[in-house]
């Protein structure tokens, strides 16, 4: 069960919740959720989460495979951010967690009662939407706030008129 948005109570507002990955498709769901927050008024958080798996090495080396997701993740956080600042002069909040991506967005929503809407985008790849559209489809990663998925091949100018 999710806990109580906090949207409607003074102090507080709708947040956008979109994952950052190395997809193409990303992108776009980023450009579409800044549209919405610039056009509600809301807060913007994107977050990437480093997928546990490779780090069982030994001490030196999973230190610094975790030291270098972690700088693969800042970079790809930052270069999003730095585009929706300079394109709409908004200020995304940057979260990096470590974890499987549905059960950390679950934990990030769970701790994070502003957000109320995630956003993601489909690519448009043989093999389907994507993992985290292709989750959502399934039963078992079904998110407690609404979602809104993008499709990949929108324009910006489709973007900004939809949002």
């Amino acid at each position: 069960m999710v806990s109580k948005r906090l949207i409607r109570e003074a102090g507080h507002r709708r947040k956008f919740l979109v994952i950052i990955d190395d997809t193409p498709e990303c992108e776009r769901a980023a450009a579409y959720a800044a549209r919405r927050v610039q056009a509600t008024s809301g807060g913007l958080v994107l977050l990437f989460v480093i997928e546990p798996g490779d780090f069982q090495h030994w001490l030196g080396v999973e230190q610094i495979m975790r030291e270098e997701a972690m700088t693969t993740a800042k970079a790809a956080l930052d270069t999003h951010a730095v585009k929706i600042r300079e394109n709409l002069g908004l200020e995304p909040e940057l979260v990096v967690r470590e974890g499987k991506p549905a059960d950390e967005i679950h934990k990030l929503i769970e701790e994070d009662q502003d957000i109320a809407i995630l956003v993601l985008a489909a690519g448009n790849a043989k093999e389907g939407p994507g993992p985290l559209v292709s989750s959502i489809a399934g039963k078992s990663a079904a998110f407690p706030i609404p979602v809104t998925v993008v499709p990949h091949n929108l324009s910006d100018e489709e973007i900004e008129s939809l949002a």
